[in-house]
């Protein structure tokens, strides 16, 4: 596994996020499994908001949105397999507006 980020990690978790597929990444020196719900800025910064599939190959012990600073994603690439948008996942939240780059299509796959 590579230390360093991908040439572009933006444009591989816009795709993520599109195509709602799960990405695996080093964050603090854990690997962990995400699936990336919206990429957005603060701060003049990218971040991604993903819910945590795995955490050195553990579950964790529940499922929240939790925030990830690009710059902090390292051996960025895709999982695999593909995730469902969480419901707990708000796009119109405070936090998101008028900074969103990108977010998940809560709609199922299938409509």
């Amino acid at each position: 596994m590579s230390a360093q980020a991908p040439a572009n990690p933006s444009a591989l978790l816009l795709e993520a996020i599109a195509l709602r597929k799960c990405v695996e990444a080093t964050y603090n020196r854990m690997v962990v499994k995400l699936a990336p719900h919206i990429l957005y800025t603060r701060h003049d910064e990218l971040y991604v908001d993903a819910v945590t599939l795995e955490r050195d190959g553990q579950p964790p012990r529940e499922k929240k949105i939790g925030t990830f600073k690009l710059d902090g994603l390292r051996a960025l690439g895709f999982a695999g397999n593909p995730f469902h948008p969480e419901p707990i996942f708000d796009p119109a939240a405070e936090k998101y507006r008028g900074v969103t780059l990108f977010a998940v299509d809560a709609a199922p796959a299938n409509a």
